[in-house]
């Protein structure tokens, strides 16, 4: 049975919750389990520090998640640009009182939680793009001023998190929200001298990195320049992965991680972890569960029938494809270290929320996948 969201008569909840995409909730769910399973490896075979934290925020945030889903597609329509300078709102407050994590100053304390405002940024910046080309036509796409206004909006949140410092996420957003420009119809000559301009500040960006930035970006080019220093993350990584052999060294015997020579083995690194421990077939496992995840929230984003949903539903999966292509690429030393966790099995609070909200308006799309929205219209 079907139900159409055109309807005068608005759809009951229990609709709304027949036409979630279970599937793709149950992948979730399982990438949350097998986070929980490492971390609780990782603490050498215990529930905290980590595991039990784990768990308890993935409920939290798929309670979460099934409320956004839920919330008419509209709503979002309407408050896209509000919620993206609430965010920037709070990335500027991180730049006069934030609180210092792990050498960076990247958190906002609102008493109950410490919240990272980059992590949100992701979504409000996708949701403000959307929002934005929603509004146009595709011969207003394709005009060269018209992306301006998109550029300022990437930018801006940009530089104030390269000056936390960031360069991850940094990394991250600039790229969402290109796929979002893209994707919403950008001339291809203009994204070719968009890329063109980025190859060319490189050398001027060189000059503007940190110490430690430019250590990560020389041990990448030559790994065993200080194999006890700024190379020892990746080193100790490699073995770890190479290790694993087909079938891994067995649940909680991996060395590399038990012996503690892997350094954040519950954060960025838990990937090695895994593959020490579950071998080849196990990674290949995890990875189809990824590619499961990449694929139902593209048919999600296909099956959209008007442009901010589609929109949405792209820059969202792109910023997750990125989560773990980015970390996946890092742990291997095929790109050099930049601090970006393995979505939803890495330990980390706001990084799990954002991706579960982020999955939570894919999910919005899908459920009002039938809502037809005019060009000019906010939602009404």
């Amino acid at each position: 049975m079907r139900f159409s969201l055109q309807a005068h008569a608005a759809p009951t909840i229990w609709h709304k919750i027949g036409h979630v995409r279970w599937s793709l909730v149950a992948l979730l769910c399982l990438l949350a389990a097998i986070g929980s399973v490492m971390l609780y490896s990782a603490a050498d075979g215990a529930l905290a520090p980590w595991a039990g934290r784990h768990a308890l925020r993935f409920a939290v945030a798929l309670g979460l998640m099934l409320v956004v889903a839920l919330t008419d597609i509209r709503f979002w329509l309407r408050n896209a640009y509000a919620l993206y300078l609430g965010v920037l709102l709070l990335l500027a407050v991180v730049e006069v009182s934030g609180t210092i994590g792990m050498g960076a100053q990247r958190w906002v304390d609102l008493g109950v939680i410490n919240v990272q405002p980059s992590e949100l940024m992701k979504l409000a910046l996708v949701l403000a793009l959307a929002r934005y080309y929603h509004g146009l036509n595709p011969e207003q796409v394709r005009r060269p001023v018209m992306v301006l206004l998109p550029l300022v909006m990437v930018g801006v949140p940009t530089l104030l998190i390269l000056k936390q410092p960031d360069l991850g996420t940094a990394v991250m957003l600039l790229a969402g929200g290109g796929a979002v420009i893209f994707a919403a119809g950008l001339s291809l000559w203009i994204v070719g001298l968009a890329m063109a301009a980025v190859m060319g500040a490189l050398p001027v960006a060189w000059q503007f990195l940190h110490d430690y930035q430019r250590a990560r970006l020389l041990t990448f080019l030559d790994p065993d320049r200080d194999p006890l220093g700024a190379g020892y993350h990746i080193t100790q990584s490699k073995i770890a992965l190479g290790s694993g052999g087909l079938f891994g060294k067995g649940y909680l015997h991996g060395t590399q991680s038990h012996l503690n020579f892997l350094p954040e083995k519950h954060t960025d690194f838990i990937f090695t972890m895994f593959a020490e421990e579950f071998g080849l077939v196990g990674t290949l496992t995890l990875l189809a569960v990824f590619a499961a995840v990449v694929g139902s929230c593209v048919a999600i984003a296909l099956r959209a029938r008007n442009q901010f949903s589609r929109l949405l539903a792209i820059g969202v999966t792109t910023t997750f494809f990125l989560y773990v292509f980015i970390n996946l690429a890092m742990v291997m030393g095929l790109i050099p270290v930049v601090g970006v966790p393995l979505p939803l099995v890495s330990y980390g609070g706001t990084a799990m929320l954002g991706v579960m909200l982020g999955f939570g308006l894919v999910l919005s799309v899908h459920v009002h996948r039938d809502v037809q929205i005019g060009r000019h219209s906010w939602g009404d």
